[in-house]
């Protein structure tokens, strides 16, 4: 790819106003059709930002050996998950994808490795939430892969690469789950809001007062911050696109939580906005 290949990408992505970015809790695959406090809550922060050219999305449930970036015209529906009803697996969002931004995703990302693919689309992680911000699927999605051969500051270096993207109209969307240990439901208690074990509880305040206050480096030395947090995060594959939303944060802008509740003991529901 020459010079004049890479200016004509990005002129597609004129400068605008910078695009706030999100990392949304998705809990479980019914929340794409359940009507609750939670996609409300999606719903109402897609009111309160512009509305973007097009949306990149680093999902939980795209956990790969090196980094990929779909590049396909059209995007797939994904229906990762079993045990679910039909009327979840009838689900389509049928938004398309940008080739354009996955080229221009890759050269901000150089020398970093990312490799473009058309045999992934959107996984569960990205359209049961992003289709209750965009419910017409009329904003194109791409999405990025996270590598788990990496650290976590590994990640996050990687995100700050990103910024730019912001202010060409792309809202960046890390979705997965703060504290995720499936393992240890209350099975109880499963749609229960607000509940949680005592270490979730432990783990929610620590985080959310980290987010608060950029106190960054313990988030990702999450594994080095007890007990609670080795509980709330057993595998970082829900974890990490948290950490590339804050990578993603200047200094001076704010960053409030919303969605903020655990539910069924072991799963937090906080979501993040920043500017």
């Amino acid at each position: 790819m020459n010079l004049n290949d890479l200016q004509n990408i990005s002129d597609q992505f004129t400068k605008t106003e910078r695009m706030p970015v999100l990392f949304l809790g998705h809990g479980s695959p019914m929340n794409a059709i359940e009507e609750n406090q939670f996609v409300r809550g999606f719903r109402e922060i897609s009111k309160k930002i512009p509305t973007p050219n097009a949306i990149l999305c680093i999902s939980a449930h795209w956990f790969t050996k090196g980094t990929f970036v779909t590049s396909g015209e059209i995007q797939k529906t994904i229906h990762d998950f079993y045990g679910f009803p039909p009327e979840l697996f009838a689900v389509q969002y049928p938004a398309k994808g940008n080739p354009a931004l996955a080229k221009e995703t890759v050269e901000l990302l150089s020398p970093n490795p990312v490799i473009e693919t058309d045999s992934w689309g959107l996984d569960h992680g990205a359209w049961s939430v992003i289709r209750h911000l965009y419910p017409e699927a009329n904003i194109p999605v791409i999405q990025m892969s996270i590598d788990y051969t990496k650290s976590a500051q590994y990640h996050f270096e990687l995100a700050e690469k990103l910024s730019k993207l912001r202010d060409k109209g792309i809202l960046i969307i890390g979705s997965g789950n703060i504290i995720h240990n499936l393992r240890l439901i209350d099975w109880r208690n499963i749609n229960t809001v607000g509940a949680g074990w005592d270490w979730a509880i432990e783990a929610r305040a620590k985080t959310n007062e980290w987010i608060m206050d950029g106190n960054y480096q313990n988030l990702i030395n999450f594994e080095k911050q007890g007990t609670a947090l080795q509980n709330a995060v057993p595998t970082p594959d829900h974890y990490l696109p948290l950490i590339y939303t804050l990578g993603l944060k200047k200094k001076t802008e704010e960053i409030s939580l919303f969605n903020d509740e655990l539910i069924g003991g072991s799963l937090s529901m906080t979501s993040v906005r920043i500017g």
